[in-house]
């Protein structure tokens, strides 16, 4: 292959990442109980573009390591995989193995970060596939449940002031006396229950602005510690092909910013 080719075809695979990943944190922000459909968007890309930026780190380490050749489709397959748990195992040997200087246990001290890479790894590996699972009588899941009991509710307990769980309490409680006395309302909660009542909805609809911007920033902290694999494997791989290896750091780049630059953008499929 001639180095434009690999160029390219290295290219378009970072920049879909970078679509994925950018679609991905910008819809786990706003999916909640009123628009489901957004936390399948939201596992659905972000379980895809992980994979996708996890491969194409451990695809270019052996770019690196062969000195220009790049895996068989069946060392693809079968040794580098697409389990997202397994990729993530994986990295942290290449960390070790190359000196990279990205923190290897960044992800491993935090619950939430385990519970969320559990969750998209479940996804990709089956749980994408639950409400036709329920339907034909197989074994289901609930990775919006799942993700509400233990993602949202985790952030929420420990990252969430009393004062403010106090105020979100009171506040539907005055919704549900005066709104209950106007109409009705209906929803299905993440874990599939009836919200029936004013105060439920408010409640939830609290927890969710409180939460929502938390758990974006655990996922961008997660692309963000594969972005940073990437972009040490990019600096390794000019030495064996200049031209052959894109600037990374360029494409996938806001992925690379602090947590105080995360805190202060909403959206990031436009990045």
């Amino acid at each position: 292959m001639k180095s434009s080719e690999i160029f390219n075809a290295l290219s378009r695979e970072a920049m879909f990442c970078k679509e994925l990943l950018g679609a991905g944190a910008t819809q786990i922000r706003k999916a909640n109980y009123a628009a489901q459909g957004l936390y399948f968007q939201a596992f659905s890309n972000l379980s895809i573009g992980l994979e996708r930026i996890g491969k194409l780190c451990l695809t270019l380490d052996h770019f690196i390591v062969t000195n220009g050749e790049f895996p068989t489709a069946e060392h693809l397959k079968n040794k580098i995989g697409h389990d997202l748990l397994k990729l993530y195992e994986r990295s942290q040997d290449l960390i070790s193995e190359r000196g990279l200087g990205v923190d290897r246990y960044i992800l491993q001290g935090n619950a939430v970060h385990q519970e969320i890479m559990a969750i998209l790894s479940r996804f990709a590996k089956g749980d994408r596939y639950s409400n036709f699972d329920f339907l034909v009588g197989s074994k289901s899941s609930n990775p919006a449940g799942d993700w509400y009991q233990r993602v949202d509710l985790m952030i929420f307990e420990k990252s969430v002031s009393s004062r403010k769980k106090e105020s979100i309490k009171e506040s539907s409680i005055t919704t549900g006396e005066i709104m209950g006395r106007l109409g009705m309302v209906w929803h299905t909660s993440e874990q599939g229950g009836e919200i029936n009542t004013y105060e439920d909805a408010s409640y939830r609809t609290g927890v969710f602005e409180a939460v929502a911007p938390k758990r974006q920033l655990y996922v961008l902290q997660i692309i963000r510690y594969w972005a940073n694999i990437l972009f040490e494997l990019q600096h390794l791989s000019m030495q064996v092909d200049h031209e052959a290896t894109p600037y990374f750091t360029e494409i996938l780049g806001g992925f690379g910013n602090s947590d105080s630059y995360f805190r202060g953008r909403r959206t990031w499929d436009t990045i």
